[in-house]
């Protein structure tokens, strides 16, 4: 029933309906954090863009396509979570907030990202996955101190080779798209622990051997033909992996050994600022 009256509050943009769906929130948090996701909002209320102390604002699992231009004021905000929402467009006042650490976009409709998002240049960890994207968006790269890029559950087809200037980065999410080919790029940054292209079309891997920082690779779901070769001490996730041999020929034949229980994933979980 609470849920009912949440839904049918959310279409109501009266204070006294708004006021509701918050919860009675009026007053700063001490702990500088404000969590309003699975609230059906269809708007942010405009006067939680006036707590300018706030540090952590989750917004995840609602109804919004756009920001009020007042969270601009939030200009000490780290962490920002938009995931689960309606957006087709990138509001650009997010591109404000110049102290964002971590920007969680996941699983709404973006099939871009505007030029403005190069401004975030603290910006650590983004999460993007399950949107429209059909190519990364070259402003990605522009991003210098990103370490971690969660990209899976798109239609990503290849990568820009700008990516190799991320010298910062060290995880990269890409399962669940439409790559056919191993990214050449990622072959040319060898700062990167953490490589996931699980569940897409390769059907070749490339050595792997020396990427000097690879810890983890995983490349499971691929109709691949070979395992990639890695150096001695990192962890792959897939066929031929550590607890069974690559298929190997003999006469001319080639004899496939299958896994019948493949290690899953590791799951993924949203981060704290470091």
């Amino acid at each position: 029933m609470g849920n009912s009256l949440k839904a049918i509050a959310a279409f109501v943009p009266s204070d006294e309906c708004q006021k509701y769906l918050l919860e009675d929130l009026e007053e700063m948090p001490v702990d500088k954090m404000v969590d309003l996701s699975g609230r059906q909002l269809r708007r942010l209320p405009p006067h939680v863009c006036s707590f300018r102390e706030l540090v952590k604002l989750y917004l995840s699992d609602n109804n919004l396509n756009n920001l009020p231009p007042e969270l601009e004021q939030l200009q000490n905000l780290q962490i920002l979570a938009l995931d689960f929402n309606n957006f087709k467009v990138l509001p650009l006042v997010v591109c404000t907030l110049k102290q964002l650490c971590i920007l969680y976009l996941g699983n709404n409709k973006l099939c871009s990202l505007p030029l403005e998002l190069r401004l975030l240049q603290n910006l650590k960890t983004l999460w993007i996955e399950s949107n429209c994207l059909q190519c990364l968006p070259e402003v990605v790269c522009e991003l210098s101190l990103l370490k971690t890029l969660h990209a899976g559950s798109n239609a990503l087809r290849t990568l820009p080779t700008q990516l190799r200037c991320l010298q910062e980065l060290r995880t990269i999410w890409l399962s669940g798209n439409l790559l056919s080919e191993f990214p050449a790029v990622l072959l040319d940054m060898p700062f990167l622990e953490v490589i996931d292209v699980d569940r897409n079309s390769i059907r070749f891997f490339p050595s792997l051997a020396h990427l000097p920082g690879l810890k983890l690779v995983i490349y499971d779901h691929n109709p691949c033909r070979n395992a990639p070769k890695v150096a001695k001490g990192v962890r792959r996730v897939g066929r031929w992996s550590e607890e069974t041999p690559e298929p190997r020929k003999r006469s001319g034949a080639v004899i496939e050994i299958t896994l019948d229980e493949k290690p899953s994933p590791p799951p993924a979980t949203k981060p704290e600022p470091e």
